[in-house]
């Protein structure tokens, strides 16, 4: 019989909510503090491009060099390739499917399909030493077999040269508008990022999975109709060729004074401009160093505004008619300053932001973003996409794989920026309240999915990559760690991982280590399940001396418990109940010693938690 017994006991599975999580072992290039070890390596991507724009047909075409090292400790016999204008190609999934498009808070509205647009890249050249390699091209990806094999620390330059039509709109992230305006992302080809935990990264661009890419250094030319405004990645490199002497002359009034707002293209000039036709082109040169991605955008008639802070300038460009934007420039300042505070100073000289058709979208240094009338909403997506220059523009997370470690973490430093920018306003006091409120909306049993599903697999984009993500860095910080210990942590991780790639481990094992706390617990109930919420008061019995609170948790979900406790001679407290409380299982009696007598008590009375049923949270006598 003894033997049985301990039979049937060993065939028990660890079901505590405070197993350890499944995480793949520390490496050389991954530490046990989630830190990059000694052995850390990733490739490096260079890029020379020259590129021609016609107005007349909207046809890009482009040549250029790839310079690509390989640091990785394998030697490799191909690369990979990103295609991403293949999302309209002829056949393509995305055009294939038609799926109907994501609808995102405030009624914006992503439509990955290209609204029926049919076009894809073609690539003229991809070569080495002027020998044409071969090619096969799979949807928005193509693999490149190399002339030879490509050991450790070698390098190879290949020569490229494609072209492909523009979009009027390129899948919520560039297009145009007609042969005026141009916002342009994705339109080069780009290296698929190699790395120590999956290898080659061919998840192919399918809309709602964003970007996943390798760092380095960027020199484009772009040859452009001589009347556009243009902006991009990097710094212009020959200002006096392209630009007019009063522009020069007014940026640099904006040096002269931080912080103050220079009209560059006034209103009427912008509006004088758009109806100006010049004739020839010119040739804007960008450089860049150190960064993951180069987007652009020109067009005729567009406002230019200029200030300065912290020596970096900050540009926004819009359209005479978006007059919510005469404020942007103002409101992309705070934010710059508030990022830099929060998560780490900003990297680059200079962050432009371009009104126009695309709903929101970020680049390094670039972010497109559209013109809305309600200030909240136009602070908000200005903020947002200027957030994503920390995630991931400098961590350069897997955005196809993970999109809370992007989305989610910088959605979560959005609402301390909407907190800081509308401080003392209705709006500012309660932003962050409308994540529970989103809960309760969306996480519906049967229905929602773990933040762990891959974006393109996710029904609820906004909630999974967004919010939930937001609300769980909240609900870590305020009700777990406490903010100065949470801050320290996030704040090292942003530093630790500066341009390069973490994994959901990495971020796991530094904060951990960095605070102190087991939190496998938390991640796995946040991450990798819909794990609920309920915890409440069963009962209470009162003792000479002890009052005994009986406690529940009937969800699948622990949390600590804050408890306000109110007595009978108008007097209360609160006090906090960590979650090792629920190590011995679901019910705890909490002894609250004392002769005083208890008249009431509350969980959770702040509403900062999201409990699916609050009306057991409280005991009245």
């Amino acid at each position: 019989m003894l033997a049985l017994l301990l039979m049937l006991q060993q065939s028990v599975a660890d079901s505590s909510p405070f197993r350890p999580l499944a995480l793949p072992p520390p490496t050389a290039a991954r530490t046990a503090v989630g830190t990059p070890g000694r052995g850390y390596w990733q490739q490096r991507a260079d890029y020379t491009l020259q590129a021609t724009l016609d107005t007349a047909t909207n046809m890009l075409r482009g040549t250029g060099k790839i310079y690509y090292v390989n640091r990785s400790p394998e030697t490799l016999d191909y690369v990979w390739v990103q295609l991403d204008q293949n999302l309209f190609a002829p056949g393509s999934v995305s055009n294939t499917l038609n799926l109907p498009p994501l609808r995102f808070a405030g009624g914006v509205v992503f439509d990955f399909s290209g609204k029926g647009f049919v076009g894809g890249i073609t690539i003229d050249k991809f070569a080495v030493a002027g020998r044409a390699l071969t090619t096969k091209v799979f949807g928005t990806m193509m693999r490149v077999e190399l002339p030879r094999p490509l050991a450790p620390n070698l390098s190879v330059t290949f020569d490229v040269a494609w072209h492909f039509p523009i979009p009027p709109y390129g899948g919520g992230r560039m297009g145009r508008v007609g042969s005026r305006f141009y916002e342009m992302g994705q339109w080069y080809p780009r290296m698929a990022v190699y790395d120590d935990v999956h290898g080659w990264n061919t998840m192919p661009f399918l809309g709602a999975g964003e970007f996943y890419l390798e760092y380095g250094d960027f020199d484009v030319s772009l040859t452009l109709p001589a009347g556009f405004t243009v902006t991009a990645t990097g710094m212009l490199a020959n200002p006096s060729i392209v630009r007019s002497a009063q522009e020069g002359s007014r940026i640099a009034r904006a040096f002269a004074a931080p912080g103050q707002v220079v009209q560059v293209i006034t209103r009427p000039e912008a509006a004088a401009n758009a109806t100006r036709r010049v004739a020839g082109t010119k040739t804007w040169r960008f450089t860049s160093s150190g960064v993951r991605d180069f987007a652009w955008a020109a067009g005729s008639g567009l406002r230019w505004d200029a200030s300065v802070f912290n020596g970096i300038l900050v540009q926004t460009f819009y359209h005479p008619d978006a007059t919510p934007w005469e404020e942007s420039n103002t409101m992309l300042r705070f934010a710059v300053r508030h990022f830099s505070g929060a998560l780490g100073e900003y990297p680059w000289p200079q962050i432009s932001a371009i009104e126009g058709l695309v709903e929101g979208m970020e680049y390094p240094m670039v972010i497109f973003c559209p013109s809305l009338q309600k200030r909240e909403d136009q602070y908000w997506v200005l903020m947002h996409e200027l957030g994503h220059q920390w995630f991931p523009m400098q961590v350069g997370s897997d955005e196809r794989r993970y999109p809370w470690m992007d989305e989610g973490f910088n959605t979560f430093a959005d609402y301390d920026a909407a907190e800081d920018f509308f401080k003392g306003t209705a709006y500012g006091d309660t932003v962050r309240r409308e994540l529970l409120g989103a809960y309760a909306a969306t996480a519906l049993p049967g229905t929602e999915q773990p933040l762990i599903s891959k974006p393109d697999e996710v029904r609820e984009l906004y909630w999974t990559a967004y919010q939930k993500p937001a609300l769980m860095l909240t609900i870590l910080r305020d009700a777990v760690l406490g903010r100065e210990e949470f801050d320290r942590a996030f704040k090292e991780y942003v530093q630790r991982w500066r341009f390069k790639h973490p994994q959901p481990a990495d971020f796991f094992r530094l904060m951990s280590n960095q605070t102190g706390r087991d939190l496998d617990w938390f991640w796995r109930e946040w991450i990798y399940t819909t794990a609920r919420l309920d915890q409440a008061i069963d009962s209470v019995r009162a003792g000479s001396d002890t009052t005994f609170l009986y406690l529940s948790n009937r969800g699948q979900m622990v949390l600590p418990v804050t408890l306000d406790l109110r007595y009978a001679d108008g007097s209360s407290e609160s006090r906090v109940l960590p979650v090792e409380m629920w190590h011995l299982g679901s019910r705890f009696t909490y002894r609250l010693a004392g002769q005083k007598r208890l008249s009431g008590a509350t969980i959770d009375p702040r509403v900062v938690y999201p409990d699916i049923a609050r009306d057991n949270n409280s005991w009245k006598r």
